[in-house]
């Protein structure tokens, strides 16, 4: 055993607790100082460790066949269109009404069937468009205020992109006797006998190029276009020109033309519809002033489901029927259906 001196024992216990006491100050010095509690955060959310293991699978991907019970679902290549629209108007006055007026009854109607059929690169388009519309005022008789046949067929084929080759035949005619109302100054007037069913008639073939960027508008250029205008009824006195450009001897005349179709045919805005026809005729062998221009136009606005205003013009320039430009405009309200 050994032996330890007084001395030496007291020495070692006053250092001890010298050194006690110093820890212990410092210890309080640290716990007085302020520490931000969002840096300290900080530090514990990044150094924080997920106590519980994990363990990370790859993903797979595996191909399954499903099998298909329905299989008899057939490609319609064909699109049609109907509509059909009917427009009436009436008006009456009493005899002694002070600012005068003439009682009437006006009827308007207007057929258009399109059809279409798409299959790449061939693709075929029908129209068919019929117009008619009578009116009676008092004390005179039935007069027509619109009258017209018109079928369109054109075969095409796709060169690109918006370039078609196209072949088309085109008939144009009239329903109903048309006359010429001559006012002999007395309140009466003479009927003019100037028109009838294929009186006159066009029967148009044309073939060349066809432009068509968007659905709703096309332009044919047509190279090689004939036309026969026919009159068939001896009986029509014609006070025009030259007979609708036919001899009074003949009932047909053929001409070759260079032929120039521009259809718009598109919504414009919400409810309102626009059919807009171009077309120039350019005879080969004619003077230039035989040159015909005509724009028909067909603005439909529905008001609901069955009711709509409709405007009706055409603008027609052709030397063999008038010497100056001829214009038709009617406007009405009624009734209007388009399937789809």
């Amino acid at each position: 055993m050994l032996k330890t001196k007084p001395g030496l024992l007291i020495l070692a216990l006053s250092v001890t607790c010298v050194f006690s006491a110093k820890a212990q100050t410092d210890t309080l010095k640290k716990d007085t100082v302020k520490i931000d509690t969002a840096v300290l955060n900080k530090y514990r959310i990044n150094s924080r460790k997920n106590a519980i293991p994990t363990r990370v699978r790859p993903i797979q991907i595996q191909r399954e066949m499903v099998p298909v019970t329905m299989l008899d679902y057939k490609v319609n290549y064909w699109k049609k269109a109907v509509t059909f629209g009917l427009n009436f108007s009436q008006s009456a006055f009493s005899s002694n009404y002070a600012a005068g007026g003439v009682s009437a009854v006006a009827l308007g109607s207007n057929f258009i069937y399109h059809t279409e059929y798409n299959k790449a690169p061939f693709s075929y388009v029908s129209e068919l468009n019929l117009t008619y519309g009578v009116s009676k005022n008092k004390g005179q008789g039935k007069r027509k205020t619109q009258d017209r046949i018109y079928f369109d067929n054109k075969v095409a084929s796709q060169l690109s992109k918006s370039w078609y080759f196209f072949g088309a035949l085109t008939f144009e005619s009239q329903f109903d006797k048309g006359y010429n109302y001559i006012d002999n100054g007395n309140g009466t007037f003479t009927q003019d006998y100037i028109s009838n069913f294929m009186s006159p008639g066009y029967l148009t073939e044309s073939v060349g190029f066809e432009y068509k960027p968007k659905p709703w508008f096309d332009l044919r250029l047509g190279t090689g276009t004939a036309r026969q205008t026919f009159v068939l009824d001896d009986k029509i006195h014609i006070k025009k020109p030259d007979n609708y450009g036919v001899d009074t001897l003949k009932t047909v005349k053929n001409d070759l033309a260079f032929q120039v179709v521009a259809l718009f045919d598109k919504d414009i805005a919400k409810n309102i519809h626009l059919n807009t026809r171009y077309a120039l005729f350019i005879p080969y062998a004619q003077s230039p002033k035989f040159i015909t221009h005509r724009v028909d136009l067909v603005l439909s606005a529905k008001v609901n489901r069955l009711i709509s205003a409709t405007v009706n013009g055409t603008l027609l320039y052709d030397k063999h029927t008038a010497a100056a430009a001829q214009g038709y405009e009617g406007i009405g309200l009624g009734m209007l259906y388009r399937f789809p």
